[in-house]
């Protein structure tokens, strides 16, 4: 099968890029998606039985191996590449991470898809939250984050293949296996592909039950603060130690401080540990410090801030270090001409997109730095992370439809 056909099918040039030829377009497109209903549901079911933990490679290397084969039957080249090692986390990215190009293509610009197969549900969460569906969603771990956004992928080209449309750029698939868990071992190579991409398409879900398209996402960054202190007996010379307990509890008053909402800027101490035994003043405790940033510049203050903290008892001192972080996406021009361009077509489907800013990150944050970036394109629902995950299943098509429409539209350069 080849998805490529002979030139002028679609027009590639924008001054043919009417709204007559959206309209038609898109009348075109949605009775096409909507004759896949029933496959894409069945298909998102075999996916989502195919559990994968981020931090379980067997499991995540079913869930590529399923992928490669669907993709192949699409005329794509699919292959698991490795990426970077992880000191921090060695299982990260083990199963290394799906990479797809066409199997035909001539020299051209590309157009990138990304997302991820990795989920936040340990193996066995379908016991207790299985796969289901009635008339109007789709309910099970992962199917709303992400994996009704990979479906999304299969069938838009699927939908392209068929109606015999040409696509003026490449079209790219990128599928990590450790975008939940910070995305440590394929951040470089989504950078590289980013830089050689004329636009991104992230399927992550979208924004809201309005199905907002995120433009602006916030950027986070983990620290971990080590606090060394004296350890003494508590009761014989309590006075002969220096508590790291006590010397924590100022840091994070500190840390807490430095929360300004107002600027989108939110510090959180999640997690705390410390101490030897009750009657011991404590040698050692820990923080973990997770920071939410709307910005670079604010990114870049706080964690200067953060670094210069200083501790206020004798005897404490503190060792603090940068763990990982991601950067924020941002309403860049070339962000926002490719969301203008996303609500021209959404019009032609009857969608009326807003846009809008998500509090958690994702590779398209990476990819912003690099290129026009939308996020949010996959399924509308509600539960990412919860036990009440789900997806609405027409919005998911209309969305299917979208996203073939980006696909072959024409450049925006």
């Amino acid at each position: 099968m080849n998805l490529r056909v002979s030139p002028g099918k679609y027009p590639t040039e924008k001054e043919s890029f009417t709204a007559e030829c959206l309209q038609k377009r898109a009348k075109t497109l949605q009775a096409k998606v909507q004759s896949f209903r029933e496959p894409m549901i069945a298909m998102l079911g075999d996916l989502v039985h195919l559990e994968s933990p981020s931090k379980e490679p067997q499991a995540t290397s079913k869930c590529l191996k399923f992928l490669c084969d669907v993709l192949a039957d699409l005329a794509f080249l699919p292959r698991v590449i490795q990426g970077a090692a992880s000191a921090e986390d060695p299982l990260a990215g083990k199963a290394g991470h799906l990479l797809a190009l066409p199997r035909q293509r001539k020299r051209k610009p590309i157009q990138l898809l990304l997302g991820h197969v990795d989920t936040v549900w340990p193996t066995g969460t379908l016991a207790h939250m299985p796969f289901l569906r009635n008339k109007e969603k789709i309910c099970g771990p992962g199917v709303f984050d992400m994996k009704g956004g990979i479906i999304q992928m299969v069938f838009a080209l699927k939908a392209i293949q068929e109606l015999g449309w040409e696509m003026a750029l490449a079209p790219v698939l990128f599928l990590n296996t450790d975008e939940e868990i910070g995305s440590r071992t394929s951040r470089p190579i989504i950078e590289k592909l980013a830089k050689r991409s004329e636009r991104v398409m992230v399927l992550e879900p979208a924004l809201g039950l309005d199905g907002q398209l995120k433009t602006r996402r916030k950027g986070g960054a983990s620290f971990e603060a080590l606090v060394l202190g004296k350890a003494a007996h508590a009761g014989l010379n309590p006075q002969a130690g220096a508590s790291a307990i006590l010397g924590l509890s100022f840091l994070v008053q500190n840390l807490f401080a430095l929360n300004n909402f107002e600027r989108g800027i939110s510090v959180n101490v999640g997690m705390v540990e410390g101490g030897v035994q009750p009657n011991m003043i404590a040698p050692e405790s820990r923080a973990v410090i997770d920071v939410r940033v709307l910005n670079s510049a604010d990114g870049a203050e706080v964690e200067a801030a953060i670094m210069a903290l200083k501790p206020q008892t004798s005897g404490v001192e503190y060792r603090i270090r940068k763990r990982g972080s991601r950067p924020p996406m941002e309403a860049t021009p070339a962000n926002q001409a490719f969301w203008k361009h996303a609500q021209l077509l959404g019009q032609a489907l009857g969608l009326e997109l807003e846009q809008g800013t998500a509090g958690g990150g994702s590779d398209g944050c990476t990819t912003s730095l690099y290129t026009a970036t939308l996020d949010g394109l996959g399924p509308v629902g509600d539960g990412a992370h919860a036990v009440h995950e789900h997806l609405l299943i027409e919005p998911w098509l209309q969305r299917t439809a979208l996203l073939a429409m980006l696909l072959t539209s024409p450049s925006l350069s």
